[in-house]
């Protein structure tokens, strides 16, 4: 009978979606946090639960050729980079056996060509945006990034998977804070000014935007703070005021306050020029973005006839890539100022072949498919949740001749492509391609090409 505390020597077996190792005790799994399959650890249990039990390492008793120091000093403590322990060419090894495994554990799909991971020649500083939380620490105001599994800040100086400037605007607002005695948030009373710091970057021209979430539309001498970003922020063009005084999870309110420079700033991704706001959703990894949408054009071979539908599009992004190559490109999106920046977007690439309409993709798909808006090839970028059956059905039935799917999470992907390579839906996969999009985290972008199985 396992117990907490108890010491054990364990034959990793295999590992999690998360990247813990497991292992059996008389048939009972043990996760532990840090081991690789391959290795034999002795840990002691932390926890006992009813199907499993968590195990920190106190040992490791033979080591696997895949392990590595990670380069991070708050790897053990912080919530992101939960993969630093691996040599990244084995992360992506990981990352492809994840996809696999979901497709066969979820999705029923067994004989499926998952290729390898796409990985990048340089894993480090690849993200475009970096969102600070602000609190209190032992010694007064902190902001850095949330430790595993809690809310509870770690004051980490710098993070090697962030651009610099993201760092560093952070510690000028933590300055600012600090210096002038500004009161920082606290979640369980409500009570306090700054929130968070959100950075976003475009690497493409060099553009910075600093976000400071505050629960109010004022912040106390913020003059001084304007002057100390446009001073030490090089390629600084815009600093926002958001403002969120809802309790919760959610980092961004809706009302912003430009306080310096620009609403929006400008990013280039393959020759095209976007407009990125506060609140629009972009690619963290601008890097890996071009080639996840090349592949998906690849996907889709688009002849120059065709009409494309793009549900869930943002900001236009992958509409754009499509509208190069096809007649006609739709976009849908459910945030109206998304919609609106897809616009301008269009406007500004001298795109004319384009046309968005704002609304959930579930309820705005099958009418404008009622209505006779028929397409050749669909893109697919859901959130994590996946799509919604709605939407699956209205795919089935419209019969497109190829589904470009772009997932970020693998279990509902799978759950999706379960559903439209049923005997009714009539498609079937013809090739996952991994992206590595976030590395030294479990998260593993997924672009599915599917046709239909009479083309």
């Amino acid at each position: 009978m396992i117990k907490k505390d108890n010491i054990i020597e364990l034959d990793i077996t295999g590992m999690t979606h998360e990247g813990m190792g497991v292992g059996k005790i008389e048939g009972f799994a043990v996760f532990v946090q840090g081991a690789i399959e391959g290795e034999k650890v002795r840990a002691k249990i932390i926890k006992v639960l009813k199907n499993y039990a968590i195990a920190r390492v106190m040992e490791y008793i033979s080591s696997s050729p895949f392990r590595t120091e990670p380069f991070c000093p708050a790897y053990k403590r912080c919530g992101g980079c939960s993969l630093q322990h691996m040599t990244y060419e084995k992360t992506l090894d990981f990352k492809r056996q994840v996809v696999t495994d979901n497709l066969i554990r979820i999705g029923g799909l067994s004989d499926v060509k998952v290729n390898e991971t796409i990985g990048m020649e340089n894993p480090l500083n690849y993200r475009n945006k970096a969102q600070y939380p602000v609190g209190i620490g032992k010694e007064g105001p902190i902001a850095g990034f949330f430790a595993r599994r809690s809310h509870e800040i770690i004051d980490a100086a710098s993070c090697d998977i962030q651009h610099s400037l993201s760092d560093k605007a952070k510690d000028i607002v933590l300055g600012f804070v600090k210096a002038l005695n500004i009161p920082v948030y606290n979640e369980n009373t409500g009570e306090g000014i700054i929130r968070h710091v959100v950075t976003k970057i475009a690497f493409g021209t060099g553009e910075v935007m600093v976000i400071i979430v505050a629960t109010r539309p004022e912040i106390p001498k913020v003059n001084k703070l304007v002057y100390r970003l446009k001073r030490d922020i090089p390629g600084l063009g815009s600093i926002i005021l958001n403002v969120n005084p809802k309790p919760g999870n959610v980092v961004l309110g809706t009302q912003n306050i430009t306080l310096y420079g620009k609403d929006t700033i400008e990013d280039k991704l393959d020759g095209l020029t976007f407009e990125i706001s506060p609140l629009s959703f972009y690619q963290v990894n601008s890097i890996q973005t071009e080639v996840l949408y090349k592949k998906a054009l690849e996907f889709a071979s688009l002849s120059g006839n065709e009409t494309v539908y793009d549900l869930y599009c943002g900001i236009g992004t992958i509409t754009l890539f499509a509208a190069r190559k096809a007649r006609l490109a739709i976009g849908i999106e459910v945030v109206t100022e998304a919609v609106e920046a897809a616009r301008r977007n269009a406007i500004k690439n001298n795109i004319v072949n384009t046309e968005f309409h704002t609304g959930e993709a579930e309820k705005v798909f099958p009418k404008l498919f009622a209505n006779g808006k028929k397409a050749d090839v669909v893109f697919v970028d859901p959130p994590r949740k996946g799509c919604d059956e709605v939407l699956l059905k209205t795919l089935a039935e419209m019969s497109p001749s190829r589904i470009v799917y772009v997932s970020c999470n693998p279990s509902t992907l799978a759950r999706d492509l379960k559903y439209l390579c049923g005997t009714d839906a009539g498609y079937e996969v013809k090739e996952v391609q991994p992206v590595d999009m976030f590395p030294w985290t479990m998260h593993v972008e997924c672009i599915v090409g599917i046709r239909r199985t009479d083309s």
